[in-house]
């Protein structure tokens, strides 16, 4: 209830602040899906946020979970704690609930901001994971540009990706992120 409050509020004044338009919403299947996206500023996720009605989920820094009322509001907007360097087995389970629940996980396999003039940072292992464990399709995602006030961004959605038990492992990981990546470079070329 109160994440569908916390939308209502913020996307009047998002949307004219910041206006974003998703490219290619209608790839995205029902049930179950984990989100990868490019993570070029601290708002992408309400960029997310607005740009869908479907409750989302993001895996988001610990540290942002510090001060007891945003831990609260974090955790309203579908906040998960993750610390970078260790992900325990409570956010494991966390993310796993979320997609047994036929929900949207949302997934920054950078790990940070990328402050960068590279297209995208090295990728974290856990997205596949989680596809593999859930059998949950991957949407990758690309945000076009670094969001500036009144500028009108686009969000490209691409095409579903499946991973089965043959991505299992640290070695499967590898190669499911090398694909996830390529699929997001892609994206990133699109107008």
């Amino acid at each position: 209830m109160i994440f569908w409050l916390i939308k209502l509020i913020t996307a009047i004044p998002f949307t004219i602040l910041f206006p974003c338009r998703m490219i290619g919403k209608k790839k995205i299947p029902k049930g179950k899906v984990i989100f990868v996206c490019n993570h070029k500023s601290n708002i992408d996720y309400i960029y997310l946020f607005n740009c869908m009605w479907r409750k989302q989920y993001v895996l988001a820094k610990k540290e942002l979970f510090k001060n007891k009322f945003v831990a609260w509001f974090f955790k309203c907007c579908g906040g998960i704690a993750v610390d970078r360097e260790n992900i325990g087995l409570t956010t494991i389970k966390d993310c796993l609930s979320v997609l047994k629940k036929d929900k949207i996980l949302t997934i920054f396999p950078e790990g940070t901001r990328n402050k960068t003039q590279e297209p995208l940072l090295e990728f974290k292992a856990g997205a596949s994971v989680f596809s593999v464990k859930s059998n949950a399709p991957i949407v990758p995602l690309y945000i076009k540009k670094k969001p500036h006030v009144f500028g009108i961004n686009k969000i490209v959605v691409g095409e579903p990706i499946y991973f089965d038990n043959s991505y299992k492992g640290e070695e499967g990981a590898v190669k499911a992120n090398k694909i996830i990546r390529e699929k997001m470079l892609e994206l990133k070329n699109l107008n």
